[in-house]
């Protein structure tokens, strides 16, 4: 079992920024695709970004290229996501969530093995 713990939400307002982190509980999760996710209120849960294993693929949901970053260390245990130039409409819960293996844009759509708690971002504008 792997445990994600999310870290780094908070208030900031709009044109701020905020770095999120994901840190797992096991050293395995080192060999896992790692993403985020976000939903904000009466809406669906949405993709926002996913790294490979060893960092060297990354997809991002269009809405979000430019302005997000997804990085791991490995050495950490620890994937971020860097977020700038952040909206109102960017509110919302953000999640990590951990898979096995990488199918490029499909990194979206597809069920993943753990998921975090979720930290909390709100923009004011």
């Amino acid at each position: 079992q792997v445990q994600l713990v999310e870290s780094g939400g908070g208030l900031v307002q709009a044109g701020g920024a905020l770095r999120l982190s994901c840190a797992a509980s096991r050293r395995t999760v080192n060999t896992y695709t790692m993403a985020w996710f976000r939903q904000a209120p009466g809406k669906e849960r949405e993709f926002v970004a996913v790294i490979d294993w060893n960092g060297g693929r990354t997809y991002y949901a269009d809405s979000m290229k430019g302005r997000f970053t997804i990085s791991r260390d490995n050495a950490k245990d620890t994937v971020y996501l860097q977020m700038n130039n952040l909206k109102p409409e960017d509110t919302a819960v953000y999640y990590c969530a951990a898979t096995q293996g990488w199918s490029g844009q499909r990194m979206a759509y597809i069920p993943y093995d753990y998921w975090g708690q979720g930290t909390q971002v709100t923009v004011s504008s």
